[in-house]
């Protein structure tokens, strides 16, 4: 009697179980396949491959130049860098390490914005001869590797690179402080491939202030741009060089939008609703950013993103996230800062780690393939052709260059190496 009960209790499961599967596997059947894999995150990641395949992935800054001043004294023959730098010492041994070329293929890395950085301690000195050393320490590195890296001056060059499956290597210089007070050396460093000059690092100049300045107990020098600082955003114009606020006091964001013909991004910046960082933009300049037509460019540095020193992808997500709510889709983009941070977010601990961010972010809904395409670096494209074409029709009106200088009481005090002009 017991086995009898037992095999008609096995019958009412098996039967149970098949209703279940006649009801709902039609439904399964009906269902679409992109929305029965949404949560595959194999299949998504295969979807932000193949983005990134059809649309350059660039990223707004990069510090490898820094650290290879640092670490080899821009002997570039000691450098490796077509191998995995993860087996090579220093760099295997230093947290501030992230990116080689092997890697940055593995992250499907179109184009990459180097920082041309110099430390605030060279101001009034030497930071403009440290530049030039770290301009020159680019171009002989993209050099070096003909088959891998091209350098490239413009958008256009930007999309035929990406097609060539090169990567494709522009020069952003990072900290006003870099040009020695001096519009000379600005249309220099234009001349020799800068496509953007960030305004301030953590230091004030003569003519700008930066971020610091906006934390509490801390007071403004200038209250945003000086007259020489609004001359500085409109001879970026006129040469189409990118103008970058990643550093700057909100007052000097809104005195450059306010300045600029052209769009400004930012090359490093997250969104400060999510973390009070002085680093971050505020809700009100994201707002103006949309008008103006640029782009922030999502910092991945922990303290950027969870005021914090620990972080994950979905904490990129979030900033991200934030800004196209606030800003709009065409106005967010990637500027990690790899290799000048010591700390990076869990999931992407290194340049190869891309994809998984885009395939991510496919898992809502609300991003669709079109809209990764656009912060991966058709926004940034768009942003770079805009700024060309103020400067092209700066040119046609044979807008002259500025030939001002800076006002001496503006660097009074503080320059310990300006040639002051003849004696009379």
């Amino acid at each position: 009697m017991n086995l009898l009960k037992q095999l008609l209790d096995g019958c009412y499961v098996l039967c149970g179980f098949s209703f279940l599967i006649f009801l709902y596997l039609p439904l399964m059947l009906a269902m679409p396949e992109q929305t029965r894999l949404a949560n595959d995150f194999d299949y998504r990641l295969q979807r932000a491959k193949h983005v990134l395949r059809e649309s350059p992935l660039i990223d707004g800054h990069n510090d490898l130049a820094w650290n290879i001043r640092k670490f080899l004294k821009n002997r570039l023959q000691d450098f490796p860098f077509a191998g995995d730098l993860r087996e090579v010492l220093p760099w295997s041994a230093s947290a501030w390490s992230h990116t080689d070329l092997p890697r940055l293929k593995e992250g499907m890395v179109s184009a990459q914005f180097w920082s041309a950085y110099v430390p605030c301690s060279s101001q009034h000195m030497d930071a403009v001869q440290l530049t030039l050393e770290q301009i020159d320490l680019i171009r002989r590195l993209v050099n070096l590797y003909p088959n891998q890296m091209t350098f490239v001056t413009d958008a256009s060059g930007i999309e035929e690179v990406h097609k060539s499956g090169k990567i494709a290597s522009l020069i952003g210089v990072e900290g006003g402080h870099s040009i020695g007070t001096s519009l000379s050396v600005l249309r220099m460093f234009y001349q020799l491939g800068a496509r953007y000059l960030t305004l301030t690092h953590t230091c004030n100049t003569p003519w700008a202030d930066c971020c610091k300045v906006d934390e509490p107990g801390k007071y403004p020098h200038i209250g945003g741009l000086s007259k020489f600082g609004k001359l500085v955003v409109h001879e970026m114009n006129r040469l189409g060089m990118i103008v970058d606020l990643s550093h700057v006091s909100v007052p000097t964001m809104l005195d450059a939008l306010s300045t600029s013909k052209a769009p400004v991004i930012f090359s490093h910046s997250s969104a400060h609703a999510i973390c009070n960082s002085s680093r971050n933009v505020p809700d009100h300049v994201l707002q103006k950013i949309a008008v103006n037509g640029g782009l922030v460019m999502v910092a991945f540095y922990p303290h950027f993103l969870s005021c914090s020193s620990q972080a994950t992808l979905e904490d990129v997500i979030v900033h991200i996230n934030h800004i196209r709510e606030v800003a709009g889709v065409d106005h967010v983009g990637i500027g990690a800062g790899y290799d000048g941070v010591n700390l990076v977010p869990k999931g992407l601990e290194d340049v190869s780690k891309y994809p998984h961010l885009f395939a991510a972010l496919l898992e809502s809904d609300k991003w669709t393939e079109a809209d990764i395409a656009k912060v991966a670096g058709k926004n940034l494209i768009r942003v770079f052709k805009e700024v060309e074409a103020v400067r092209d029709r700066m040119e046609q009106k044979k807008v002259p260059p500025v030939d001002q200088t800076i006002p001496p009481e503006d660097i009074m005090g503080r320059s310990y190496c300006r040639y002051q002009g003849p004696r009379t």
